[in-house]
């Protein structure tokens, strides 16, 4: 009983903290590289360190409405 308690738990805050990585967009260079394999297998992905450093840029030149 008490593994199968601790199972659910796990599973509970392993999609708690997956939904948290979806609000802060932690998970974005993971969809990133999905949609790549997914629309364009030919093409090669860029490094995650290239894929913030656009998308951060992008985000300045573009304003959104957020918090900060």
């Amino acid at each position: 009983m008490l593994n199968s308690l601790q199972s659910g738990q796990r599973r509970r805050l392993g999609g708690f903290g997956q939904f948290f990585k979806g609000i802060l967009r932690a998970d974005a260079y993971q969809k990133y590289l999905e949609h790549m394999a997914r629309t364009h297998p030919d093409q090669t992905p860029v490094s995650e360190a290239t894929f913030w450093r656009e998308r951060y840029d992008w985000e300045d030149r573009n304003p959104q409405g957020r918090c900060c």
